[in-house]
């Protein structure tokens, strides 16, 4: 836990009382004690840091002081096959570690029915992944997860309204992701600013498998660029990983050396 989060409906004006699974870390990991410093962040909110004015067995007050803002999001936005729920669990909090900010996770052919039934999709089990991807990377923002149980209707009607550039990730495609950047200078952001102005990346990826030729056609039919990581076919949670980082090496506006 690189940051301990709270809610705005936990703190009373500079006050925050923590109990439970939070009181323990700062007492039995972080070994801290009355009159001590953390980094603290409200969620959705500021970071800043704490001091322990109070602690015992039960709890522990700390008096804060919010001041940062957290980093910058990631301008991707993840449509995921849903995967198996032990993988699952590893891409949310993977992801928002990587700052996605936004997760669809969608019904395509190859993905089992059951997987919609885990309790990993309860809601009370989606925050408590997401919050700890948050710890790690000390980022406040809560991501949004949206579960999508049939393909067509998502295709659809959720696909159009989404904005952003489309890259689908398929191991048979014809070109790499950087051939893609090269190709369509829509979608580099190398020459903009960071901010709000930059182009979202909306980034497709299949199940184990991938997705079927019927699934990509219709993604491209939607503007999507279809991408192949190369010949080695990896898990989906180590793909997500792969795919997110060099997303964000291509659009960090660093420029590329010269061939």
């Amino acid at each position: 836990m690189n940051l301990l989060l709270f809610t705005a409906d936990e703190r009373q004006d500079d006050r925050v009382v923590l109990s439970g699974r939070r009181a323990e870390h700062i007492r039995s990991v972080l070994h801290l004690d009355l009159g001590d410093q953390l980094r603290v962040g409200e969620v959705n909110g500021l970071i800043g840091t704490a001091v322990i004015n109070r602690i015992d067995r039960e709890s522990v007050h700390l008096a804060v002081s919010l001041s940062s803002p957290p980093p910058r999001p990631a301008n991707i936005e993840l449509i995921l096959a849903l995967p198996r729920p032990i993988m699952l669990q590893r891409i949310l909090k993977q992801a928002t570690t990587l700052g996605v900010k936004r997760f669809h996770l969608i019904r395509t052919r190859r993905v089992e029915k059951s997987f919609f039934h885990t309790p990993v999709l309860f809601p009370e089990k989606i925050e408590k992944i997401l919050l700890e991807g948050m710890e790690q990377a000390m980022d406040t923002g809560m991501p949004e997860v949206l579960i999508h149980h049939r393909f067509k209707p998502f295709i659809e009607d959720v696909l159009p309204s989404l904005a952003g550039t489309g890259l689908l990730a398929h191991p048979t495609a014809e070109y790499s992701l950087d051939t893609i950047f090269s190709s369509f200078p829509s979608i580099d952001n190398r020459t903009m600013p960071p901010g709000p102005g930059r182009k979202k990346i909306l980034l497709a990826i299949g199940p184990e498998g991938g997705f079927l030729d019927y699934e990509c056609s219709q993604f491209i039919t939607r503007g999507f660029h279809s991408f192949t990581m190369g010949p080695r076919i990896l898990h989906v949670d180590t793909a997500v990983v792969a795919l997110l980082a060099q997303v964000a090496l291509l659009t960090s506006g660093e420029k590329r050396p010269a061939r």
